[in-house]
């Protein structure tokens, strides 16, 4: 009975020469010998095949990323931490991947967002030589790593645009090693450098942009603990020319003379999409067997996040924006869903439902998911202070999944309280006022320069400046003014310019 379908391919060679051959496993060799198979190691031994036939660049970018050994900060499955396709999702939604692909600036997005160095090159801004010397440093290294984004014609093989991981160098032959993630597909294969620069040097017709390659490297220091901005909605585009174009635009044109002022003139025009750009980035694991038992690992990390959210708190920043949307929302209805407290409830029937198709591997599909039931309770971590969790059961179908969401909390003092009456002191999760002062302190310092009113913008100063701010806000504020600055690049679909380096600024 003949069987429709396909069982790989037969790599086209030359161009190409097969990594398991004979002369594969002498290019193999001699580049050892060179020293610029360095990385290949670290790449082969967290190497997969991608899963779906679009997700070429998320399974090149789950290598890299854990090759790297760059924590994700959340579980995987059961107790694991540990990139994979699936949790790559805050720039585009998976399901689009699926269907569609993904393009070069959204992978290097991505690879930003999970706490990656970054430096995307185009072809159009870059030359052959440059590359080689970028193959060279990353071959030579096992701290960095190298993407290429490039088009199969010139290798004569099937198919069309494509990511995979570059895991050598031959210097004699002049030749590459590409670590093709269809494995399904085609083995590993060693072409050379010039063709595959001709590779990467054609137009992605879906975006009209050169293709290019990306080298991925570890942070010197740790993403936010607490914050994120994300692209997976549209509306970002909308957010990040609000907040880079028009807000400086605003204050220049505008003649405020006091902080309620500046903070009247930004959100009486902030897009009501701001909750989907600044988003808290919540722990969500499984419930264990034993409900009331947390490890010292995530104890850590929510003493962690505590702090960040106590320290944003204690800023003047805060209290200025707690004060404006309290009095605002009392007469202007517009600014009642940005005052309004968000409870747990809500926030865990979203978070969970997330999280439970991450455990699940299926977190393309969250509308399947459904939260039946909520309850707030606090568990103890080794005899320390009860740390709140909100329990529910996701439903998707006949399954049903416990998940728990650890809520960081912060001690908010009101004006009233003492430390004789600690009882006047409010525990609080992160919320829309301390998001929004976040957003604030990330905006480029240059933001506020068209402010006329000479003491207001001293003012002004002495509140968004990150100089005083304690090392674990400065390290939050400064990431997102990082990931602001990528979304800046970003904003018109791809990421323009000769070099996109996203470091710490």
């Amino acid at each position: 009975m003949a069987v429709a379908s396909l069982y790989r391919r037969v790599l086209p060679s030359p161009p190409a020469i097969e990594f398991a051959s004979d002369e594969g496993k002498r290019l193999f060799s001699e580049a050892f010998q060179s020293g610029t198979m360095e990385g290949f190691f670290k790449l082969i031994s967290y190497f997969q095949t991608q899963s779906e036939p679009a997700y070429c660049g998320l399974a090149s970018l789950s290598v890299v990323l854990n090759a790297l050994a760059i924590d994700p900060g959340r579980k995987w499955k059961g107790p694991w931490r540990w990139f994979d396709e699936s949790m790559l999702d805050c720039c585009e939604p998976l399901d689009k991947v699926k269907a569609e692909g993904i393009t070069f600036g959204k992978v290097a997005c991505l690879a930003h967002c999970a706490g990656a160095k970054v430096e995307a090159y185009r072809t159009s801004h870059s030359s052959v030589d440059d590359f080689r010397n970028h193959v060279i440093k990353c071959t030579s290294s096992e701290d960095c790593h190298l993407i290429a984004s490039y088009h199969r014609k010139p290798f004569k093989q099937t198919g069309s645009g494509h990511f995979s991981p570059i895991g050598g160098y031959h210097a004699e032959s002049d030749m590459v090693l590409i670590l093709d993630v269809a494995r399904f597909k085609y083995p590993p294969h060693w072409v050379p450098l010039e063709l595959l620069w001709k590779a990467m040097d054609t137009i992605d017709e879906a975006t009209g942009h050169h293709r290019g390659f990306m080298l991925l490297s570890r942070l010197q220091k740790a993403p936010s603990l607490l914050y994120t901005l994300s692209c997976c909605h549209e509306s970002w585009v909308s957010m990040a020319r609000y907040l880079i174009d028009d807000v400086p635009i605003l204050l220049k044109s505008e003649g405020v003379s006091s902080v309620p002022e500046v903070l009247f003139l930004l959100f009486k025009s902030l897009p009501a999409s701001v909750g989907d750009f600044i988003k808290w980035v919540a722990e969500v694991r499984r419930q264990e067997e034993d409900g009331s038992i947390l490890s010292k690992e995530e104890e850590e990390r929510l003493a962690a996040k505590e702090e960040v959210l106590q320290q944003v708190c204690e800023t003047e920043l805060y209290k200025f924006v707690t004060d404006f949307l309290s009095c605002a929302s009392s007469y202007c209805t517009s600014f009642l869903s940005l005052s309004n407290e968000v409870s747990l409830s809500e926030i865990a029937a979203s978070v969970c439902c997330q999280g439970a198709a991450i455990l699940t591997g299926g977190l393309g599909f969250i509308q399947q998911f459904g939260f039946r039931t909520t309850c707030v309770k606090c568990l103890r971590a080794n005899g320390d202070a009860p740390i709140t969790v909100v329990s529910g059961m996701v439903v998707s179908g006949n399954n049903e999944q416990g998940v728990d969401m650890l809520v960081p909390e912060s001690t908010a003092k009101s004006k009233s309280c003492c430390s004789y009456n600690p009882s006047d002191c409010v525990l609080k999760h992160p919320s829309s006022n301390d998001a929004l002062t976040v957003l604030l302190l990330a905006l480029p310092p240059s933001t506020w320069q068209g402010i006329k009113d000479e003491k207001l913008l001293a003012e002004i100063h002495d509140l968004v400046s990150t100089e005083n701010l304690p090392d674990v806000l400065q390290q939050e504020v400064l990431h997102l003014r990082s990931q602001l600055h990528f979304l800046e690049k970003a904003k018109d679909k791809e990421v323009e310019g000769e070099i996109v380096s996203l470091l710490q600024l």
